[in-house]
């Protein structure tokens, strides 16, 4: 069965529908997955260090990490694979699924970058999907219906060299769903009467996800010839450049608090998330930036610099109560 969480907007909605919790709202699905079913999940979305991002709120690694556990336990799937379309996507992974609960996740970046949106409509002026997952759909379909010819690792590895822009990852179980052909996750059906269009040069036009929005405001800048929409289209894109100059301080204020060491704050910027090591921290420090300082869904742009909160969960000197203290007092200095 497809199930879609498109109109249910909550992470925590997405994981009940997830574990087969009837929830209010969208179609009223939920995977009703038992010891035998081979379960594939789809999420695409944006996503950070440790989240993947939802109409409302953001899905923290530590219940996502709960959640499939709980699921493995309760034997609500044989196998079980993801393919995520976000951000940071593989920071929900690496360092948090155990290869041993029989779940494979593709990834359309690491831990530390972004994921780009690409093919953009000259006449509709937006970006038609993203760079991975536009390449592992235009795979599948170039193979269509014959599925079982391709296993999980051989789609991996294509879609892996076809996008060049992210570093597409794997995670989890690299054994046995590794091997097995992806029809078993993916299903089949009858042959297209028509084939399927190809979508080439993927990369062409392609832009960093967190950018989309200043990008497609500055190209409807470009485009308009009426006044008072290109004043105030000036003003949004001069909010958005200065705020995400802003965020820039906020953070290295909130780091040079916690740490009290210029050179620590320093190498903090500098360094890259190559995994969660707190995961706890990380949502509690997180949550609170999201709410006392930038929402992510209306400032995209952020996610490109809170990866320094998550550098301060990874080391074991400074406790979450410190970190929060320190994001809530720098915002409302920031906001006064």
């Amino acid at each position: 069965a497809v199930v879609s969480t498109q109109s249910t907007g909550t992470p925590q909605n997405f994981l009940k529908i997830l574990s087969g919790i009837q929830v209010h709202g969208g179609s009223g699905k939920v995977i009703e997955s038992g010891p035998n079913d081979y379960v594939f999940v789809n999420f695409v979305d944006h996503g950070g260090p440790g989240i993947l991002g939802f109409p409302e709120g953001e899905l923290h690694v530590a219940d996502l990490t709960r959640t499939l556990e709980q699921m493995y336990h309760n034997r609500r799937y044989k196998q079980m694979l993801w393919y995520v379309e976000a951000c940071y996507s593989g920071s929900m992974f690496a360092s948090s699924l155990s290869p041993d609960m029989n779940i494979t996740a593709h990834t359309a970046s690491n831990t530390e970058e972004s994921s780009y949106a690409c093919v953009l409509d000259e006449e509709m002026h937006v970006y038609l999907g993203d760079c991975w997952s536009l390449n592992w759909m235009n795979n599948t379909e170039a193979i269509f219906p014959e599925l079982e010819s391709e296993t999980v690792g051989q789609q991996y590895e294509i879609v892996k060299k076809m996008t060049t822009k992210s570093h597409a990852s794997i995670y989890g179980d690299l054994d046995i769903i590794y091997n097995e052909p992806i029809s078993m996750f993916m299903g089949h059906g009858p042959k297209a009467a028509t084939p399927a269009t190809t979508l080439t040069n993927m990369d062409k036009d392609s832009i960093p996800s967190p950018d989309v929005m200043l990008d497609y405001l500055r190209r409807k800048l470009a485009r308009t010839d009426n006044g008072e929409e290109a004043r105030s289209l000036e003003l949004q894109i001069l909010y958005h450049e200065t705020t995400e100059e802003k965020v820039q301080v906020l953070l290295n204020d909130i780091v040079f608090a916690v740490t009290g060491s210029v050179d620590k704050t320093q190498l903090i910027k500098q360094e890259s998330v190559t995994r969660i090591d707190d995961p706890e921290c990380n949502k509690a420090v997180l949550e609170t930036f999201f709410s006392a300082c930038y929402k992510r869904h209306t400032h995209p742009y952020i996610i490109k610099y809170i990866t320094s909160l998550t550098m301060l969960c990874n080391m074991d000197n400074y406790r979450t109560e410190q970190i929060v203290e320190a994001i809530v007092r720098n915002c409302h200095y920031n906001s006064s």
